[in-house]
């Protein structure tokens, strides 16, 4: 999981903009912006979601709103808006959503402002998603006048290059399940790091550690500039597969769902046989492990669990809610709760530093309302909700109460990871012995410790062999240390080398 936004403001009288190079004045004391686009970035009419989002610092607006230091922004969704055509927003705007105040009582004096059009719906992002429309930056130095500078989005976020090495390679396939699904090319996409020896030893297969970001994450982050230097008595070496998670509801978690189509069925049955063959990968499950941190830990122990013969273990770490019955602190199966406040009508936190909290769920879900598509919150509700007569995942739970929807609730414990092995055991124990490594900070900063112990609790209980640690005085960014990355590669390749002489050959 990886959070975004917060702050509030107010609105005063009037004063100045600066707008190439001149200061503009006007006696209004109103928040009025409009905004175009212009043809030759964007020859048709455009349906979805615009936003002008705001700043004091000193980085471009669109390169917000954040988790932790959310300034305001505010957006209208629009149909078939025309190229030229002007688009107001003013506090009398029909439709009009903002975060975290009301258009007319934010005080914009000292910000800047950026318009951003979401011509591209596939991609979680806003304002670094390929595709997807810009204006230029205006500074407002006082209350907003009548009528600010026009915002024209006249620039578009470029594709973000692959840089292909001798050791790192792109990879992408189409998937039929999922285009079928979604009724337009849909499929993975990943980086393949290679192994030291694969040119000097060109008849050789490799076993393969499948890597899944966490939320906001994709398979261009943090690149090794050099083959990795694999130090183990076996002589193993692997292949590296970096998974690009994202889809337009944010981290698909490779899970099979209503609204994300058969994501896990079409990587475990598509993906996995085509880089295979492409890469010189050895086609067994005992040469396939998984590893995964945040949303990315919880997508690699859904798949091992799910798929139980496909992988040979899973090294998951700091997972997102693996437990319902502690959804960040909140039962959702209790009749009655709710997840804005506790039971003292205290305001549930949904983030932590130092153990103090530093993000609350009302104020967090109701930015998301603004984001659209895209959000944490909205991502998980993409894959374990239903879909709704409108298309959309239906809500756990009211957005402006916080009232959960009993029946939302009950179609959640289809991905209720403890719940499903609960359920499950007598089949699963077999398939899953010496596969499940779960690792989890104490003082979680999203209060993700509460659901891995329940699970550990109930594989105990189960009498598994599964590894579920619970490392004391670490959070969410300190967990994964040099020392445990180690341990996790040296696991697997002992897992490898157990079975290395039924599923390789001798090179």
């Amino acid at each position: 999981m990886n959070p975004r936004f917060r702050s509030s403001l107010l609105l005063l009288a009037c004063t100045s903009v600066i707008f190439c190079g001149q200061t503009l004045s006007s006696e209004a004391a109103e928040n009025r912006f409009q905004v175009r686009f212009l043809k030759s970035i964007h020859p048709q009419p455009f349906t979805g979601r615009v936003y002008l989002i705001f700043t004091r610092s000193g980085r471009e607006p669109r390169l917000g709103p954040s988790w932790f230091q959310p300034e305001s922004f505010i957006a209208r969704d629009v149909t078939n808006w025309q190229p030229g055509e002007v688009l107001e927003f003013h506090p009398e705007t029909a439709g009009l959503l903002s975060y975290p105040d009301p258009l007319a009582e934010m005080n914009l004096a000292g910000y800047r402002v950026q318009a951003v059009a979401r011509f591209n719906p596939t991609d979680p992002k806003i304002g670094t998603a390929p595709g997807n429309g810009f204006s230029q930056v205006i500074q407002l130095t006082g209350a907003s006048p009548a009528l600010n500078p026009p915002l024209i989005i006249d620039q578009l976020v470029p594709e973000k290059p692959f840089t292909e090495t001798a050791w790192i390679k792109y990879f992408r396939m189409r998937s039929a399940l999922l285009s079928k699904f979604h009724g337009q090319d849909t499929g993975f996409e990943a980086s393949v790091i290679l192994p030291q020896s694969y040119y000097q030893q060109p008849r050789r297969s490799y076993p393969v550690i499948y890597s899944i970001p966490g939320f906001g994450g994709d398979h261009q982050r943090s690149l090794p500039q050099a083959p990795i230097t694999e130090q183990n008595a076996g002589g193993v070496e692997f292949i590296r597969v970096l998974l690009n998670p994202q889809c337009r509801w944010g981290h698909h978690v490779f899970a099979d769902s209503a609204n994300n189509g058969p994501v896990g069925k079409a990587f475990t049955t598509e993906f996995l046989p085509e880089l295979e063959k492409a890469f010189r990968a050895i086609p067994h499950s005992r040469a396939r492990f998984l590893t995964g941190h945040s949303s990315g830990g919880w997508s690699s122990l859904w798949l091992q669990v799910t798929y139980p013969t496909h992988f040979g273990g899973t090294w998951s770490t700091a997972p997102d809610p693996v437990d319902f019955r502690d959804f960040q602190q909140i039962n959702i199966y209790e009749p009655g709760n709710n997840v804005y406040r506790d039971k003292n009508n205290q305001p549930r936190p949904i983030a932590r530093r130092g153990g103090q909290p530093i993000l609350w769920f009302e104020p967090f879900a109701k930015m998301e309302q603004v984001l659209g598509p895209g959000g944490q919150l909205r991502s998980f509700e993409a894959v374990f909700s239903p879909r709704g007569a409108d298309g959309k995942p239906l809500k756990l739970y009211d957005r402006e109460t916080g009232a959960i929807n009993v029946q939302v609730a009950e179609a959640w414990q289809a991905y209720d990871i403890r719940l499903i092995l609960e359920s499950n055991w007598k089949q699963l124990a077999p398939e899953l012995a010496g596969k499940i490594h779960v690792f989890m900070g104490e003082q979680d900063t999203f209060y993700l410790n509460g659901a891995t112990r329940l699970l550990k609790q109930t594989l105990e209980q189960l009498g598994a062999d599964a590894v579920v640690e619970i490392h004391q005085g670490r959070d969410h960014s300190n967990l994964l240390t040099r020392d445990l990355m180690l341990r996790i590669r040296a696991e697997m390749v002992q897992a490898f080398l157990k079975y290395q002489a039924e599923i390789q050959p001798a090179d």
